[in-house]
């Protein structure tokens, strides 16, 4: 067990989003949002007018924050950067990709479901099932 990864327990961890507009509402009206002294956000609303270097910035900013336990992208979001997203290798923050009201979920595309996939085939190949 040395070689597992200590997950840092603070007394509170937020939920960052990376959505179209009316997924991030939704989420601001569950209570998701939250802006810091330094006005700094947990969220990043993607519009047409959006670049894929602001996407790839705030992808960048949620995963290396303390404060950030869960990182949720729009999968036609989280396709713009992909490889952001397939790099990604850190327990915390989570990264979960989500269906939005104009693009549905496609698992082909999923990456944290395509570990499991690998995962589990691994195990089931070292174990001797099929």
């Amino acid at each position: 067990m040395a070689n597992r990864v200590q997950i840092p327990t603070n007394s509170s961890a937020l939920i960052a989003m990376i959505a179209d507009e009316d997924t991030v509402v939704g989420f601001l009206l569950a209570g998701v949002g939250n802006v810091d002294i330094r006005r700094k956000t947990n969220y990043l609303i993607v519009d047409s007018k959006t670049t894929v270097k602001q996407i790839e910035d705030a992808f960048k900013e949620f995963t290396t924050r303390e404060d950030i336990a869960i990182v949720l992208i729009s999968q036609y979001v989280a396709n713009m950067i992909r490889f952001l997203v397939d790099s990604y290798n850190k327990p915390v923050p989570a990264i979960l990709e989500i269906p939005s009201k104009d693009h549905p979920y496609d698992p082909a595309h999923d990456s944290v479901l395509s570990r499991v996939k690998y995962l589990f085939n691994t195990e089931s190949v070292a174990s001797g099932r099929r």
